[in-house]
């Protein structure tokens, strides 16, 4: 497994990932020096550079670009994605380019791919620093300090630690929903008046006071956008229907039926506007507002 850079700065990325194959540079070393794995005569080759550790580390690239077998999985980061794939054997010599191109290449067996085994893109700024830090490199070709976190990005293979956490996270969701489900209904519309004031939005009613079709009236600062809320400890499906005509007919931008015990399974409306919130995103939405002690200390 190795990581190369494709050209100074990743100059030579684009051109590479696109025809697919690994791109080289060192220009000055001749094809047939490589072939013939003369590494000593590399070596002389490279005596100008600054110190001895400078020249070990240009003969090793050297090496590593003409004898990394077949299945040596490269990898590179270029257009905000992390690529990977595997590469021929065979060294393609383009000689000198005077227009800064790559000296030598080796062909990709399938090309190069950004995504994982699920077919999902492999996002940089979605990958673990101690992975994405080797683009750093100076060099141009060097080992992955952490292959097995690469094999389980690549291998769409959660870490074991996230897999608890997640495993956490659905505990955690679960007994949110049933706090919520044994609040009284005070301090049911205080925790959703809570969720929307932590969310951003700015109360234009009190909750649950004086209006006859909305229990809140909401605005987003940022964008003016006002939203109608309605707030239910049980409700059908004719409830919703019945609230989501006013809602209609109100003239707000966004419309929030919050119900914590809904009677059945709902037919919610494939709008962007219409939200529902109940069970488990209900819970979830508590959660990220910081309101799980909240609740704890309401259940206790």
């Amino acid at each position: 497994m190795r990581y190369i850079k494709l050209g100074r700065g990743g100059a030579w990325a684009d051109e590479s990932l696109a025809e697919g194959y690994l791109s080289f540079g060192y220009h000055s070393i001749p094809n047939e020096v490589c072939q013939a794995a003369d590494w000593d005569k590399v070596r002389s080759l490279l005596s100008d550079r600054k110190s001895e550790g400078a020249i070990t580390a240009g003969v090793n690239e050297v090496a590593a670009f003409y004898e990394q077998p077949a299945d040596c999985l490269w990898v590179t980061f270029a257009q905000g994605h992390m690529w990977w794939g595997f590469a021929e054997r065979e060294v393609i010599w383009l000689g000198g380019h005077p227009d800064g191109g790559p000296s030598r290449i080796r062909p990709m067996i399938g090309g190069w791919s950004k995504l994982d085994a699920k077919g999902e893109p492999l996002i940089v700024s979605q990958l673990s620093s101690k992975l994405t830090k080797v683009a750093n490199f100076r060099g141009t070709i060097c080992t992955v300090e952490d292959e097995p976190y690469l094999l389980r990005k690549i291998q769409a293979i959660d870490e074991p630690i996230v897999v608890e956490a997640r495993a956490l996270n659905d505990q955690m969701v679960a007994v949110a929903a049933r706090m919520i489900k044994a609040l009284h209904w005070a301090d049911f519309e205080t925790l959703v008046d809570l969720i929307f004031a932590r969310s951003g939005w700015q109360r234009m009613s009190k909750v649950g006071t004086g209006l006859s079709d909305v229990d809140i009236i909401l605005e987003q600062p940022t964008t003016n956008e006002q939203a109608f809320v309605q707030v239910k400890s049980k409700a059908n499906q004719a409830t919703f229907d019945d609230y989501l005509e006013r809602f209609e007919a109100s003239g707000f931008q966004r419309f929030f039926f919050v119900c914590h015990s809904p009677s059945g399974s709902l037919k919610i409306p494939e709008m962007d506007h219409v939200h529902f919130l109940s069970g488990s995103s209900l819970a979830l939405a508590a959660i990220k507002s910081g309101l799980f002690e909240w609740l704890v200390d309401r259940s206790n």
